[in-house]
């Protein structure tokens, strides 16, 4: 089986880092991808617009925290995982997120058009067991 999915988007906030008990670093924020197309029923032009969580481990969480923030062009691969919890009410409740595996920093002025694929891995790309580690967040 193959579990990998490969964005471009803009970040929506800023990262939000925080460390586990046992110090690993886990950064959390939002990317936003759009997807024009013409309508064709009207003709008119439109865009989707695309709101993912997205979630990076180690090393590469704290890289993200010190030279991210909400606006920022972001290349990112990783592996989409579903999140499910019973909520306050007691309604089941569920949600996908991106663990992000490889990540590329471009410049604000990059044009999304013209983007290579990340070149290198970050050095600790095995995040841990969520559900074991009990983020708080």
């Amino acid at each position: 089986m193959f579990n990998e999915i490969t964005i471009l988007g803009r970040l929506t906030k800023n990262i939000e880092l925080k460390y586990t008990q046992n110090g690993l670093a886990v950064a959390k924020s939002n990317v936003v991808t759009s997807y024009k197309f013409k309508d064709k029923i009207t003709g008119e032009q439109k865009e989707e617009n695309m709101f993912i969580d997205i979630t990076i481990f180690g090393r590469s969480a704290e890289i993200a925290n010190q030279y991210l923030k909400k606006g920022d062009l972001v290349f990112l691969v990783g592996r989409l995982i579903l999140n499910q919890w019973v909520g306050s009410d007691g309604n089941k409740r569920q949600k996908h997120e991106v663990i992000v595996e490889k990540i590329q920093l471009l410049p604000r002025s990059a044009n999304p058009n013209q983007v290579s694929q990340p070149q290198s891995q970050p050095e600790n790309s095995t995040p841990p067991n969520i559900e074991d580690e009990k983020i708080p967040f």
